[in-house]
């Protein structure tokens, strides 16, 4: 599924209405109507039952007082909000609001947040004399660009307190009011959504910081539904963008078919540069993900006193003490690694790799001279990032697999900045220098992992949970796209399914538990996923 800025998807409703004749107000019917039947498909029935829609100066404004229409239409209660003078809105939300008032529908009009006490009230009896259905949050739309402030802030706090101490649902028109659509971080604060239906087309914000996992401090999108309003396909097409979303239906095309007559020379050799001591661990969750990556052959080139450690800890794996490094990998190695890359299909760099002085030296140079497609994470990328510059004379495609704090080295960013636009700060190698390299694919890590390429187009994942958190997921992460990488995956694939599939492996396990599992479990997890994302992608009625 295609993603579209803020920005881009106001270009679209202006395409449907300008180039392609569609007339605004059908938009807006489209949408609200769509919302309603997200409703009372998620929340049962409105006939008989009361929905408060709380409505804002601007076209989500026009969305609820439509949503209004179809409730009363349906046999329920609508009581309208308005935080703006119904006389004051403008265009296509003017119209609807006519109507609704010629429909005599029950209304009142906040002018400060003081007010907000006795509205409570009467929500209150409107719920006694017909039990609530929903709260409707159509405030603001993606639109947002600014905090939010007076009355329209208390009424976000007003909105999650109903939710919090009556338990009603909160049914949010295209976005959470407060959610950057954007960023996906509160602008003063957002509401708490147990449901989001957005129009034509997500956002990042939808998706970015967890989306519906997100804390009540940041707001949450809960379930989101995208509706189908009627933009014509063509004038998505004519847009040209490119952010995606990784879900199971971009992702399942990703797979790649396996011969029958196949062996492990056919699925490939990742050769994996990692670990040092105390740090074992990090490398054996890489080469564990990358055999179950479904990669054919793994070499482990490790110290040689910890050697030991490798060659009993995984059977499947192979390993080559390096007999120059001593705890940790030196370039005094070079010309045996150099060798032992030869007839390899892929490099893995850096899980447990530690920050000496003569494993920087290593580092650098692989970056520089492998021509095999390398994938560099943890260690190696903050050895990287003593000379950022280095980033563009890679010898041969790469994929960067940073967390926040690793990629804040890399940029001169703090971890908040980075946070507080996601898509920006994986989107850092678009500088001229870097641009004009060979790809390389920056996958921040995180609640909504971004994937971007220096020569263009991003996406955001929207598998995994919150159980992710603990030591050793990035590690598989790394393994397991390395993996990947070996067996032949375009550099793009090979970061867009690892990271959902990694995901999903990890929602699998969520399933029957909500936290508690492991690094080496979302590992083991790994050909599940696969076999769930194979079910996906195959034709309804198929039987193999």
């Amino acid at each position: 599924m295609r993603l579209a800025s803020p920005k881009q998807m106001q270009a679209l409703d202006r395409a449907a209405m300008e180039d392609f004749g569609i007339p605004g107000i059908v938009l807006m019917e489209n949408a609200g109507r769509a919302a309603a039947d997200q409703m009372e498909a998620c929340f049962g029935p409105v006939a008989d039952r009361s929905v408060c829609i709380f409505i804002g100066p601007g076209n989500n404004g026009g969305d609820g007082l439509v949503i209004a229409r179809h409730v009363l239409q349906r046999g329920g209660l609508p009581l309208l909000i308005f935080f703006v003078e119904p006389e004051q809105l403008t265009g296509d939300a003017a119209v609807n609001a006519s109507i609704c008032l010629k429909l005599d529908m029950p209304r009142c009009v906040v002018r400060s947040g003081d007010e907000l006490p006795q509205l409570e009230e009467r929500i209150r009896q409107l719920h006694f004399d017909r039990p609530m259905h929903s709260l409707v949050d159509a405030l603001f739309g993606i639109g947002l660009s600014r905090p939010l402030e007076g009355r329209f802030a208390a009424a976000v706090q007003f909105i999650n307190r109903l939710r919090s101490q009556q338990g009603w649902s909160v049914v949010a028109a295209d976005i959470p009011s407060g959610l950057c659509g954007q960023t996906g971080m509160p602008l003063g604060g957002a509401v708490e959504a147990a449901l989001t239906v957005t129009f034509s087309l997500p956002q990042p914000g939808h998706y970015l910081h967890g989306g519906a996992a997100a804390s009540s401090a940041a707001g949450a999108v809960g379930r989101l539904i995208v509706a189908d309003i009627g933009i014509p396909p063509q004038a998505v097409e004519q847009a040209g963008l490119k952010g995606r979303l990784l879900d199971r239906r971009s992702v399942a095309p990703l797979l790649r078919p396996r011969p029958k007559a196949g062996h492990k020379g056919t699925f490939g050799h990742l050769l994996l540069l990692a670990g040092s001591e105390g740090k074992t661990g990090a490398a054996l969750l890489a080469a564990q993900a990358a055999l179950r990556s479904g990669c054919g052959l793994v070499t482990l080139a490790v110290p040689k006193n910890l050697n030991p450690i490798f060659a009993t800890a995984l059977p499947e794996a192979m390993t080559v003490p390096l007999p120059h490094s001593n705890n940790c990998l030196s370039a005094a190695d070079w010309e045996l690694i150099v060798e032992l890359a030869a007839d390899k299909d892929a490099v893995v760099l850096g899980p447990g790799l530690g920050t000496a002085v003569e494993t920087g030296e290593l580092t650098r140079r692989l970056h520089r001279r492998i021509s095999l497609p390398m994938l560099l994470d943890a260690d190696a990328l903050n050895l990287l990032a003593q000379d950022v510059l280095t980033l563009a004379d890679s010898g041969g495609p790469r994929i960067l697999t940073p967390h926040p704090g690793e990629l804040a080295r890399l940029t001169g960013l703090s971890p908040a900045e980075i946070q507080a636009d996601r898509l920006k700060a994986a989107d850092w190698l678009a500088e001229a220098e870097i641009r004009d390299a060979r790809e390389i694919i920056t996958v921040l890590k995180g609640a909504g992992t971004v994937v971007c390429s220096n020569k263009g187009g991003w996406a955001v994942n929207s598998s995994g949970n919150s159980g992710m958190a603990v030591g050793g997921m990035g590690d598989v992460l790394a393994g397991f796209i390395g993996g990947l990488l070996a067996q032949g995956w375009p550099l793009r694939d090979a970061a867009a399914a690892g990271v959902f599939l990694h995901g999903l492996a990890a929602d699998l396990l969520a399933e029957n538990r909500r936290l508690g599992y492991t690094a080496s479990e979302v590992a083991a997890a790994l050909p599940l996923a696969f076999m769930q994302l194979e079910h996906h992608a195959r034709p309804r009625g198929a039987r193999c």
